[in-house]
């Protein structure tokens, strides 16, 4: 995985941050306010309709994402040690996911992990199992947290290695241990280096959950979906849907770039 050069990579984080893209923000919120002032039917009631869904996408987004954060810091870290064996168990669980679209996993998790364990409910006699019924929110987590783990993992797996070997050795000449050097040397550093993909997976995964809308989920797209099947106005709800979406993603690369430029300045 490419990483920004480490020498520029102050450089282009001040232009980014110094770029009026909250002006863009800005911009579309107001054309939201004028569209549910101006023609208050539909767009008011399209944004009454969805408001929940919008606070659903956000929760399964940030858990999800914190989950990602914690689970790819462990299967990186494993991909760069010495044990051959846990090594190989996270490099195949790296390429294999990485190699199914999202949507298919997601689908597998809501719907042929329940039936696997209602299967093997049965052939132990055990009626929880049997009687298991999913959760749709914990599924899309689930599946969300397992794909982009992988994804994640790649990302501080780049970043550890960027930073020289010889601070790593520095660090277990004081005395520390593995696990101390990579907490206080190695990974503040790394964070530093990675920030701008972490940023780019968390805009990705606001995105894709709008995929969880296909296992019941009741997010910002399958609330949409069903106010264009009450309502037959496609056009309208659609803008609307679509609206929402652009201010979330804005806002959060808005908010992304903050933190990184911030962190640039601590260096």
């Amino acid at each position: 995985m490419n990483l920004p050069a480490r020498d520029s990579a102050p450089l282009l984080s001040q232009k980014r941050f110094r770029d009026p893209w909250w002006l863009l923000v800005l911009a579309i919120v107001l054309i939201v306010i004028a569209l549910v002032v101006l023609q208050p039917d539909p767009f008011q009631r399209i944004l009454l309709f969805v408001r929940d869904g919008i606070q659903v996408t956000i929760y399964v987004t940030l858990v999800s994402f914190a989950l990602v954060l914690f689970l790819g810091l462990i299967v990186g870290l494993i991909r760069l040690s010495k044990l051959t064996l846990l090594r190989g168990i996270a490099t195949i669980y790296v390429e294999v996911i990485r190699g199914i679209p999202v949507l298919v996993q997601l689908i597998f998790w809501y719907f042929a992990f329940p039936s696997l364990v209602q299967d093997i409910g049965r052939s132990v006699g055990w009626s929880p199992l049997m009687n298991y019924r999913p959760n749709p929110v914990a599924m899309a987590i689930l599946g969300l947290t397992i794909c982009y783990a992988a994804y994640m993992s790649e990302v501080y797996r780049a970043g550890i290695q960027s930073i020289p070997r010889g601070q790593m050795e520095a660090a277990r000449s004081l005395g520390m241990t593995y696990f101390q050097a990579m907490r206080y040397v190695i990974l503040p550093q790394a964070v530093r280096v990675i920030l701008p993909p972490v940023g780019n997976e968390f805009i990705t995964l606001l995105k894709d959950s709008s995929l969880t809308s296909v296992v019941a989920v009741p997010e910002l797209t399958r609330r949409g979906r069903e106010f264009m099947a009450a309502s037959f106005i496609p056009l309208q709800t659609w803008l609307m849907v679509s609206l929402l979406y652009l201010v979330m993603t804005l806002l959060a690369t808005r908010v992304v770039a903050w933190i990184e430029y911030k962190t640039r300045l601590e260096k």
